[in-house]
């Protein structure tokens, strides 16, 4: 009985069903970006990669996505922004080291014949940007921190003792646990997205494995030396919002304190997911700052 509990299989439920509080016009441009641009595949020391390839211009943006996403949490800028650059998405298969993401990230780059490129990471995304600017600085030219936070020992020691029951759950209470987590920190905090509900319950009805989930938890406190972007004079952005129900305010400013030549944009009320919530006001910032414009600090 015990192993009949243990292995129940993670509850599935339909798109129509999880998004049917997202304004239509919303849930219908997700459903057809999918339907219209079947992933990439790749094989990297034995494991499978999914990764998105659009878009045009002369400059790439590589755009690395948290713990509970997946490569196409980015659609709405990758429609706002493929007309001037090309746009490159993977999603982290279940890999437990930054280096393993880097050489996968790395392989997908090579394939895709991109030498120099921006990149865009938020929360362990943001974090594997960092870990990616300490092993290639020459290869990125502008790099966003966002909704992220820089080396520590802070997670380590709040998570210590879920880390350790991780992997001895079912994947059923692991996704119980992350819908909660969703239902009551991350939606409230977006504004009550009804779109950022909907992407997270989805990624909990089967969209993500408890492996993957897993293995992005080693990510997360896998540690590095932080670059020095100030003796290279590499430009970075750091993109926060001041109610961030999963990056406290202890390390938001460390992420600054570490990086203080980076620009800093502050959204207000924004939550975890911007660029889902925000999603124009969060691609017009990529955008101006990867184009060149100057964005100046507003805390």
């Amino acid at each position: 009985m015990i192993l009949v509990i243990y292995f129940l299989p993670t509850p599935k439920s339909s798109f129509r069903k999880i998004y049917a509080r997202v304004p239509a016009d919303v849930s219908q441009s997700l459903k057809a970006f999918r339907s219209n641009h079947p992933l990439n595949h790749l094989i990297v020391e034995g494991v499978s990669w999914n990764y998105l390839s659009l878009g045009q211009g002369p400059e790439t943006i590589l755009l690395l996505h948290g713990m509970g996403g997946g490569c196409d949490i980015w659609w709405q800028q990758i429609e706002s922004l493929r007309d001037r650059f090309r746009l490159i998405a993977p999603t982290y298969p279940p890999v437990q080291s930054l280096a393993q993401l880097k050489r996968g990230i790395t392989t997908i780059l090579d394939r895709e014949l991109v030498d120099q490129f921006n990149v865009v990471g938020s929360s362990l995304g943001g974090y594997l940007t960092q870990y990616l600017i300490t092993k290639q600085p020459g290869r990125i030219t502008k790099a966003v921190f966002a909704n992220t936070f820089p080396p520590n020992d802070i997670i380590i020691e709040k998570s210590r003792r879920l880390g350790k029951l991780l992997p001895l759950l079912p994947e059923w209470m692991v996704m119980r646990n992350f819908r909660k987590t969703a239902v009551d920190k991350i939606y409230p905090a977006s504004g009550n997205s009804e779109l950022v509900r909907a992407y997270m319950l989805e990624q909990s009805h089967g969209m993500m494995s408890k492996a993957q989930f897993v293995a992005r938890y080693h990510c997360v406190i896998d540690s590095f030396e932080p670059p020095d972007i100030q003796a290279s004079a590499l430009p970075v952005l750091i993109i926060e919002a001041d109610n961030d129900p999963l990056v406290e305010e202890t390390l938001r400013e460390m992420l600054k304190t570490t990086y203080p030549t980076a620009k800093i944009q502050t959204l207000h009320g924004a939550g975890h997911f911007p660029y889902l919530n925000r999603a124009d006001e969060y691609s017009k910032i990529l955008g101006e700052f990867i184009y060149g414009n100057l964005i100046e600090p507003n805390n």
